[in-house]
C-alpha cells in the first residue's frame, strides 16, 4: 500500500512524539517512589515500545 506524503509525516510526527513519551515515561520511572506510579510507568514503557514498533512497521513501507 502506498500512502500519500502528508500520510508519511503525519506518522514521522506521531512516532517522534511517542518517543519523547518514552524517553520520559523511562527517566521518571527511576525518580519516583510510589510503587502504584513506577507500575503506571512501567505500563507506558510498554505500550509505548509497542506502538513505535507498529509505526516503524508503518514507515518501513513508505517512500519519500
Amino acid at each position: 500500500m502506498t500512502y500519500a506524503l502528508h500520510e508519511t509525516l503525519e506518522v514521522h510526527e506521531i512516532a517522534a512524539f511517542k518517543t519523547v513519551c518514552l524517553t520520559k515515561a523511562k527517566t521518571m520511572h527511576g525518580l519516583v517512589s510510589d510503587p502504584a506510579l513506577k507500575e503506571i510507568l512501567l505500563l507506558d514503557v510498554d505500550v509505548s515500545t509497542r506502538q513505535l514498533e507498529e509505526l516503524g512497521a508503518i514507515l518501513s513501507k513508505t517512500t519519500i
